[in-house]
Parts: structure tokens; C-alpha cells; sequence
């Protein structure tokens, strides 16, 4: 077992963002010490050292707390070590089951459970009627290192049977403490705040030193400021989904007046009684616990409902007295019948114009996701986009597009006659992939346009964050860059993949509803004019398009109108089930489009929406707003942990790898230098300093596993795993596969993960050994196919002239809805074998060929030609060296679908 993580190792990234894990792992080191100890004789100062390590860390967690730590203490340093080992083995075992949270006799030593009533002393978890749900609240009070079983006893005493929930303190003295104990704690879902506590902790936290002075939450950078005010807004920004309660014996009006106090829920009055503050604590978790949509379907499924509407199965009756289909029905279990109506009355809500349950679950998902407003979608996002796009893109305006984001983003501009103005991503040739849109091309694009005086027809500006492959883009710079030169721009986020990005401090300040709202807060700020007006004397009147081009922009806060679009597949990190979405929004001028939103919603939405799809985008709100801190930490910790093992093992790493983030992302747009999460000399000040400064960052739970030097295409390992291991994967390229941990998985899953790869490789190394120098050769062969010989990755080319009728002479946009359309008249279409020599002749002499439709090639999934295009060698040489069986629009045995250039001639002439 690795020795655990102490102060000079916690700087190492994957330590520092893994700490939940890692605090068990210490754990089990000293369970087995004290074991080795009790069995052999020898280990004593091995024990101690070992608890000093622990005890570094264990005040910002309720368990075992201070008692149990003493105890622990007391029985080690009087030789115990019998008693010590299985003291510690029960420590160990309830921390790693989490057992503490249900079973009080894990609180109390055997001779303390003997001499206390455990009603007055231990957390009494059972009820009738089923489990209270277990939190921690971090109590900050002066002098709480030393009177903090007193806290703990006091707030114990304020316990009922009627509560729904139970919780235990974590008290703590000192500003540095509270900020340390909501980091390394998730357990935490209240903050109680008293005054008079202290801004540095007694003990030595030089790690959370060096982060509050980049965070600029030093005492130097605070002083003189209000300290608990001063915490109350630090907390959060690193967890705003944390109540907080200010506790005061001043003017506790005048506090709760000061809008440096907008992030308490309450300000209470300190000498007061105190279970006022226990009701307000339980009342604020339940704020979040409740679930208006999902506790509503659950009571409609018990009432005696007849059901006369065009919904047989529901109430499950044609199901369970069926002889044939019955086993659906045991499969799926009653409540699913139960729950389920055609009706939009009768205690449920309608989807389409919600005013009861839904819209209640909706205003509590903006909240928890920082929007202004929140949109259940049970089409997936793929429909969500395409609302967007409807509603805020009328024929004629121009979009700036990723090229390579998903396909409904394409469709949904076809739709609402929207002209895409294409901007390439870098590519990855190697890997046969694209990265994201650098900024220096959107600006470009932006500047091309207001050069040729059509700037205003610029509409949107839309990417996709994070991409597949785990690219992020510094949303706030993007914004901010762009705003500068057309302060009205609207932006769409497709973070399909990046939900689950709010519930890290690290991760949310790059999603888009995050840097929205500091950009928000940056507005209101008078430095922000200042600073505009700076650099707009710098540049002077009129600069020219290569200067601001280098120039790190800034808009003008005045001008600003921030308009602001986020796009979540909720199923796809979070615990919804399949399909289910949410689109956030955050416009300034949402009231003047708020009708032809809802015409977008009337026009894409099903009008029979499935209940347990929107009761599951309920639930997991619920579940990210209590828990979420947590379980997103696990998903990086897990993430951290295959990288290293993979990448460090001495024979997976002969034919595997994951890729660094220095491979994923070129040198110039990792401005701070960042190599990669597990580089050695890398710590946790040298990620944090990415994510804030660096044009594209890499989300450490997207993992590209290298296959191709294990002789693999990815398609081929991916049915590999997936058929003889049971490990399932999502997106391939030619030679990788993107591996995804979530809030799903488990070490376990790793175990399985390392077993599975171990096992290929050996026998990789066991094929070649008796395949002689032929079979080598032959594997060598392979592996230069898929590593070497790669096709060069097209770039989108252009639109035919007949579709840029209106366009300008320096941007690339087209007409691709008319082009959409015009594929739809057999007699204007032709079909050409892509290997014909017809294909290479007019590629050589004309006339162009023009796409009639899409053409997408899984992998690497996204459009090679839209409607409209002009088809190049480049994307010809691409398609015909790709190896995969799955390509939309594209039939082999008819050819490319093109649209004849005489009917391309007729449509300009209209």
C-alpha cells in the first residue's frame, strides 16, 4: 500500500484533488499498521506517526471526531496495541462503509458507550418510517479547537424525533480552517458563522496558505475587511450550493442590510436560543432535498385513479392482467404504471406551459445551476440546440460555428435559415481528431465581417464546451473578447458532456454560466470602465484589425448586453435517465424573445412528455445541489487514478497510454506552460493557474486511451471491450477511445479497468512471442497503419457561390438551408462513386461538385461536407482512406449525393 498523503506530498495534484480517497487510503495504512503492531510487537512509533499524519486533517470532519481521536491517541501511546488496532479497524471500516452515518455505536469507544446514555451523546439516525438523511455543518466560532465538543454536544442536544434530517458539527476556529474544511470536506451542506473567530489556524496549513494568496484570500489581501462577511463570500465561490448563517451580537439589521450579506440565508442573533438556528439549518437542506415534480408524481401514483384518455399503460392494468406481457411489467415494477398519465391536470403540470410542479422544479434547477432560467427538455440536447437556434436566430443572421460541434446545431441552423460562418478547430491529425476553436480565428471571423460592414448581421456565437475529447475554453475570455467588438453578441454553450462542471470550484469558473457571472459581477465593478477606457486611449480612434487581434480585449461594461446560452445533457453526467436536458439561460433580454422561446418549446417539444424523465432531471438537481461537490471530486479522483496506472505500469504502458494534457492541446494555447495533471514537479498551484489563465485547459475525466500501438483501431477495441470484458466505452477514433469516469463509478470499476488491460497486453506479448520475427513485422506493420499512416484531417473548404448570394468578400458564410432544400428535388441531385474517376476529374478540371446533404463519419463524428459545399481533394483523400462501416448520408453502393451545378446555376438566377 503507498504511504499516505502528507503536507509535502498534498501539493501533487492528483492528491489535492483527490483527498476524499485519499483520506481513506490513510485510514487503511494505519488500520494495518496497528494490526502488523498488534501482532508482531513492533510498530508503536509507526502507529503514532501515522495518527499525526491523520490528525492533520481529521478537525474538518464530523467523524470519528475529537473523542474517538484521543481515544485512538491514548491506547497508542500507552502500548496498546491490541485495543489501538481494533479501535482503529473500526474507524477504518465505518469510514470506508460510511456506517457512522446510520450506526451510532460507530461514535463512542466500547468504555464510553458504557458509561453515557446513547440518546444524549450519539447521533440517533433510525426513525419510523424509514432513514434520515446524514450532513455535517462546519461551525465557525473563536476558540473552537478547544471548546468544540462542547459545540458538538450542544447541537446534539437540539435534535427531535420529528426532524427529517440528522446532522453533526465540524467545529473550527480560524478563516484558514473553514476554507480548508469545505474543500477537503463534501459531507458539508451548512456553514454557521459566529464572530470574533481568527484568519489564520493555529496549525501549520502552508498548502492552504499558498492557495488562499492565489485566491487572494490572505490576511493581507482581506485586511481590514469584515471577517465573516469576508468567509461568507469566500465559501461561496468555492461552494455556492452551501447555506450560510451568520451569527451576530452586533446590529444584526444593519448586517443583513449590508449586500456583502446576499449570501447568507440567515443573520440570527447570537444569544438567542439556538434552535432557531437548528429549524433554519434543517429547513435550508430541505430547501434543497425537496423535488416539487418527483414528490408530486409519487403522490399522484397512489391515488385510485380512473383513467379515461389515450394512455393504456397507464396504472399498468393492460400490462399486469396481460398473459403475454406481463414480464414487462415485473421487470419494470408497478410505480412506473402508476406514475405515468397522458393528463396535464388533476394535481400534474404541463412541460409545454408549466405553472405548478414543473415550474417550481425548474426555478429551484436555475438556482442550483446559477441561471436566471432553467428549461426541462426530455428530447435530449440535441432538441434543446435547436430551440435555441429557432428562437433567437432569425433567416439571414450569422452564426459563428464550430465546424465540428454536434450535428444539431448544423440541423437546427437549417431549420431556422440561419447562415453558418464556419471556423475550423486545431486539428489533432495524429490522433484523427479536432481540438476546439481557437480565439484568434473567432476574432478574425468577427473583424472580417465588421471590415466588409455586415458585423451586425452577426447574431451568435457557438461552441461547443467541453468537446468530446475534453477540450475547455476559457468561456469568460471568449466572451469578453468578443463582446469588445460587438457588445451584443448572443452566445450558445453546448456543454452537453460538462454539466456536472458546476460542482467544482476548479471547473465551474470555466462553464459558461460561471463566467457569466463573473463577468456580471465585473460589470457592476467601476474598475471595469476604467480599464476599458485605458486600453481604448491605448489603441486610439480607429486601431487596426492586427492590432486588436493582439490585443487582450476589453469591452466596454457599459455597452454590454450579456446574453448567455447553456445547453446540458443532464443524463450524460448527472443522475438523469437517458434523454433528459436542461438549457439554461442567462439574457438580459430574455423578456423581449421570452415569447418566441416558447414558440421554439411549443415547436420541438413532444406534447406527450415522459413523466420519469422529468421527475429524473428533478432528482438530480436534488442529488448535484446536496451531494455533488462530493461526487464530482470521486469522478476526478478516479480519473486521476486510471491516468496514473495505466501511464506508469511496466507493461500496460508498452501498448497503451493516456494521453498528457501537452498532447491534447498544442504549447501555444497552454500560455502558463502546463504540461500535465501527473507530470512530475507539477502540483495543484500549476492546474489551478491553468484553468484560470490558459486558452484551453483539458477536463481531467476525459481520458483518450491510445489503442493503435496495441494494434487496435478504436472501433475494434471498443467492441473488444465491450463484447468478451463487459467495458463499455463511447466515442473511437482511428487509433483511441475516449474513456469518461462520472459520479457512477467506482475504484472498482479502475480495478477492473487495470485487470482487463494487464490481461490484453500479456497476451499481445504472448502472441508475439510465438509469432517469431514474421508476426512482429506484421504487428509493426499495424501499428504504423493506425499511428502513422494517418488521412490529413479536411478542413471545412467552402460554399458553393450559388449559396453565398448575400455573403461578404472576406467570411466563408453560406446559405445552407436553401442548399438543405434543394436536395430535395430529385431532378437537381446527382450521385457520384466516391473511387470513380469521375470523382478525380472534376476535381481537377470541374465543374465543382456541391454537397447535397450532411456527411458524417463515426468516428470522428462530425460533418465532413454540409449542403452547399464545395467537395475538395482534401476531404475526398479523407474519406476514402477512413476505415469505418458507419458514415450518415452516405451510401456506398449510390456514391456522394451531389446537387448538379446547372440546378446550383438556376438557383442563383432565382
Amino acid at each position: 500500500m503507498d504511504k499516505p498523503t502528507t503536507d509535502s506530498r498534498i501539493k501533487r495534484v492528483d492528491h489535492f484533488f483527490a483527498f476524499p480517497g485519499a483520506r481513506n487510503d490513510r485510514w487503511r495504512y494505519l488500520n494495518a499498521a496497528c494490526a502488523d503492531w498488534a501482532r508482531s510487537g513492533e510498530g508503536a512509533a509507526l502507529s503514532a506517526s501515522l495518527l499525526d499524519d491523520i490528525e492533520a486533517y481529521e478537525g474538518f470532519f464530523a467523524y470519528p471526531g475529537r473523542s474517538l481521536l484521543a481515544t485512538l491517541r491514548q491506547r497508542i501511546e500507552a502500548g496498546q496495541s491490541g485495543a489501538a488496532a481494533a479501535l482503529a479497524q473500526r474507524i477504518s471500516e465505518s469510514i470506508l462503509t460510511r456506517s457512522y452515518k446510520s450506526d451510532p455505536a460507530d461514535w463512542q469507544s466500547a468504555e464510553a458507550a458504557a458509561e453515557t446514555p446513547p440518546d444524549l451523546n450519539t447521533p440517533t439516525l433510525a426513525r419510523a418510517g424509514g432513514h434520515r438523511p446524514y450532513f455535517e455543518v462546519l461551525v465557525v466560532a473563536p476558540g473552537a479547537a478547544t471548546r468544540g465538543e462542547n459545540i458538538t454536544q450542544q447541537m446534539r442536544r437540539l435534535r427531535r424525533t420529528e426532524d427529517a434530517f440528522i446532522y453533526e458539527a465540524v467545529p473550527v476556529g480560524s478563516f484558514e480552517e473553514a476554507i480548508c474544511a469545505v474543500i477537503l470536506n463534501p459531507a458539508i451542506s451548512a456553514v454557521t458563522i459566529y464572530e470574533g473567530f481568527a484568519h489564520e489556524s493555529a496549525a501549520e496549513l502552508p498548502v492552504l496558505r499558498d492557495f488562499l494568496a492565489s485566491a487572494r484570500l490572505d490576511a493581507a489581501s482581506i485586511a481590514g475587511a469584515d471577517l465573516p462577511l469576508s468567509l461568507a463570500d469566500a465559501i461561496k465561490r468555492i461552494r455556492p450550493e452551501l447555506d450560510l448563517y451568520l451569527l451576530s451580537d452586533r446590529h444584526v439589521e444593519r448586517i443583513a442590510g449590508d449586500a456583502r450579506a446576499s449570501g447568507l440565508r440567515r443573520v440570527l442573533y447570537s444569544v438567542e436560543e439556538l434552535l432557531e438556528l437548528h429549524l433554519c439549518i434543517l429547513e435550508g437542506v430541505d430547501d434543497r432535498f425537496r423535488t416539487p415534480f418527483f414528490d408530486n408524481l409519487k403522490k399522484y401514483a397512489m391515488r385510485p385513479i380512473s383513467t379515461f384518455h389515450a394512455l393504456p399503460i397507464a396504472r399498468g392494468k393492460s400490462v399486469f392482467k396481460s398473459d403475454w406481457i406481463r414480464d414487462m411489467g415485473e421487470f419494470y415494477g408497478l410505480n412506473i404504471f402508476l406514475a405515468e398519465s397522458s393528463a396535464t391536470t388533476g394535481g400534474l403540470d404541463s412541460l409545454l406551459e408549466p405553472t405548478g410542479n414543473i415550474k417550481e422544479a425548474q426555478d429551484m434547477a436555475a438556482r442550483a445551476f446559477g441561471a436566471d432560467h432553467v428549461f426541462f427538455v426530455t428530447n435530449g440536447t440535441s432538441t434543446s440546440n435547436k430551440m435555441v437556434h429557432q428562437a433567437l436566430v432569425a433567416p439571414g443572421d450569422i452564426v459563428l460555428l464550430d465546424r465540428n460541434c454536434h450535428k444539431s446545431h448544423h440541423y437546427g441552423l437549417v431549420l431556422a435559415g440561419g447562415q453558418p460562418l464556419y471556423i475550423d478547430a486545431f486539428p489533432m491529425t495524429e490522433y484523427s481528431m479536432y481540438g476546439a476553436v481557437p480565439l484568434a480565428s473567432i476574432k478574425k471571423a468577427l473583424l472580417d465581417l465588421k471590415a466588409d460592414g455586415r458585423l451586425d448581421r452577426a447574431k451568435m456565437v457557438d461552441l461547443t464546451n467541453c468537446t468530446f475529447d475534453g477540450h475547455i475554453y476559457n468561456t469568460r475570455r471568449v466572451m469578453e473578447e468578443c463582446l469588445a467588438i460587438k457588445p451584443d453578441l448572443i452566445f450558445l454553450w453546448d456543454e452537453a458532456w460538462f454539466g456536472f462542471a458546476r460542482w467544482s470550484p476548479f471547473l465551474r469558473p470555466r462553464t459558461a454560466m460561471g463566467a457569466a457571472e463573473a463577468i456580471a459581477a465585473w460589470m457592476e465593478d467601476p474598475a471595469s470602465v476604467e480599464a476599458h477606457e485605458a486600453q481604448a486611449k491605448e489603441l486610439g480612434k480607429n486601431p487596426s484589425a492586427a492590432k486588436l487581434m493582439e490585443t487582450r480585449l476589453i469591452p466596454d461594461p457599459r455597452q454590454i448586453r450579456l446574453r448567455v446560452y447553456q445547453t446540458n445533457s443532464t443524463h450524460k453526467s448527472m443522475s438523469a435517465l437517458r434523454q433528459g436536458s436542461m438549457l439554461l439561460v442567462r439574457d438580459v433580454d430574455f423578456a423581449s424573445v421570452e415569447a418566441q422561446f416558447h414558440e421554439a418549446v411549443f415547436t420541438h417539444a413532444s406534447t406527450s412528455p415522459n413523466q420519469q424523465l422529468i421527475a429524473s432531471l428533478d432528482i438530480a438537481r436534488r442529488q448535484m445541489e446536496l451531494e455533488g461537490y462530493g461526487l464530482v471530486a470521486n469522478a476526478i479522483e478516479i480519473a486521476l487514478d486510471i491516468r496514473k496506472e495505466v501511464n506508469a505500469h511496466p507493461v500496460i504502458s508498452k501498448y497503451f497510454r493516456i494521453l498528457g494534457a501537452d498532447q491534447m492541446i498544442p504549447a501555444e494555447y497552454r500560455q502558463t506552460g502546463f504540461t500535465d495533471f501527473l507530470t512530475p514537479g507539477t502540483d495543484w498551484e500549476d492546474q489551478v493557474r491553468s484553468m484560470h489563465e490558459d486558452e484551453f485547459c483539458l477536463d481531467p475525466t476525459r481520458m483518450t486511451l491510445v489503442c493503435g500501438t496495441a494494434g487496435y483501431d478504436g472501433t475494434q477495441f471498443k467492441k473488444l471491450m465491450a463484447d468478451d470484458y463487459d467495458i463499455q466505452f463511447n466515442k473511437t477514433s482511428r487509433n483511441s477511445v475516449l474513456l469518461q469516469s462520472n459520479i457512477n463509478n467506482t475504484r472498482s470499476d479502475v480495478a477492473n479497468l487495470i485487470r482487463v488491460l494487464l490481461e490484453i497486453s500479456r497476451k499481445i506479448e504472448a502472441d508475439l512471442a510465438r509469432g517469431g520475427e514474421n508476426g512482429r513485422a506484421a504487428f509493426a506493420a499495424r501499428v504504423k497503419s493506425l499511428m502513422t499512416d494517418v488521412p490529413d484531417l479536411p478542413n471545412f473548404s467552402e460554399f458553393h457561390e450559388a449559396f453565398r448570394w448575400d455573403a461578404g468578400k472576406k467570411t466563408p458564410e453560406g446559405d445552407m438551408r436553401s442548399a438543405f432544400y434543394s436536395a430535395y428535388y430529385a431532378e437537381g441531385c446527382e450521385y457520384v462513386p466516391l473511387d470513380s474517376p469521375e470523382v478525380d476529374k472534376r476535381l481537377k478540371s470541374g465543374p465543382a461538385m456541391i454537397s447535397a446533404n450532411f456527411v458524417i463519419p463515426y468516428p470522428p463524428g462530425f460533418p465532413i461536407m454540409v449542403p452547399g459545399q464545395v467537395i475538395t481533394k482534401e476531404t475526398i483523400d479523407f474519406m476514402r482512406k477512413l476505415d469505418v462501416k458507419e458514415i450518415h448520408g452516405f451510401e456506398r453502393a449510390k456514391g456522394l449525393k451531389l446537387i448538379r451545378p446547372d440546378h446550383a446555376k438556376d438557383h442563383i438566377r432565382k
